[in-house]
């Protein structure tokens, strides 16, 4: 069966995607050769995107999350509006994602998990007050620090840094999908992240499909391999 056979076959699909998904939006990924993981800065990107990074050096990190996670332009691509169409036909029943840049709901789908969570979330971590991303915007222009105009907290995004757990309430309903779906689609991932990466094990479902552009640890477990641009692959696929 072909992917497009496995999709009308199928009532209950969950997509969980990471960078790939987003390249071709013009937001780079991190593990490939123009990756994020292999440009050249003063500390590696781990470091920086770290939480002990941002309460020692917040001057630094915001400098580097303003000028390296923030893609203001980027529009949904090919594979975003694809998701949000299977999602509109009753089929898809969640994303689960990696990436953090929201572009999922620019294209309609409702039903996102954002394990990583969202550039466009910030929030002040003293008095909870919430910033949206063009509020933390105009701190970029000023290269000064985001606070919090009430209390004067150094503002904090509502991404996930590294040191830092994953939400379990927000795991909690991953599993819960996927261990329900009769569909898994997991596209533009390598497999790497944990625990995020391990949500794939709870799939006992039907049809198992991979696409990327790379290979990836689970490719033998998959009914369906596809190495190709994800965007392409499902737009071909739901709309023919």
């Amino acid at each position: 069966m072909n992917l497009k056979e496995m999709i009308e076959d199928s009532k209950s699909i969950v997509f969980f995607g990471g960078a790939g998904v987003s390249t071709e939006s013009n937001i780079p990924d991190f593990r490939s050769d123009n990756g994020l993981y292999k440009k050249k800065y003063r500390y590696p990107a781990e470091v920086m995107l770290s939480h002990s990074f941002f309460e020692s050096c917040p001057e630094e990190f915001y400098e580097f999350y303003f000028n390296q996670m923030i893609y203001e332009d980027a529009k949904p691509n090919k594979a975003h509006f694809a998701l949000a169409e299977l999602e509109k036909q009753g089929k898809l029943k969640a994303i689960v994602t990696q990436n953090i840049d929201g572009l999922h709901q620019a294209a309609g789908s409702k039903e996102v998990y954002e394990i990583h969570g969202s550039v466009l979330r910030n929030t002040c971590p003293r008095c909870r007050e919430k910033y949206s991303l063009q509020e933390m915007m105009k701190y970029r222009d000023n290269k000064g620090i985001p606070r919090c105009p009430h209390c004067g907290a150094i503002l904090k995004p509502d991404v996930v840094l590294y040191e830092e757990g994953l939400d379990e309430g927000l795991l909690y309903k991953s599993v819960d999908a996927i261990s329900k779906a009769d569909m898994l689609i997991i596209g533009g991932t390598s497999l790497v992240v944990y625990p995020a990466a391990g949500l794939a094990q709870y799939f006992r479902g039907k049809y198992l499909v991979l696409i990327n552009k790379s290979e990836t640890s689970m490719d033998g477990r998959a009914d369906l391999v596809i190495h190709d641009s994800i965007g392409k692959v499902l737009d071909e696929a739901i709309h023919g």
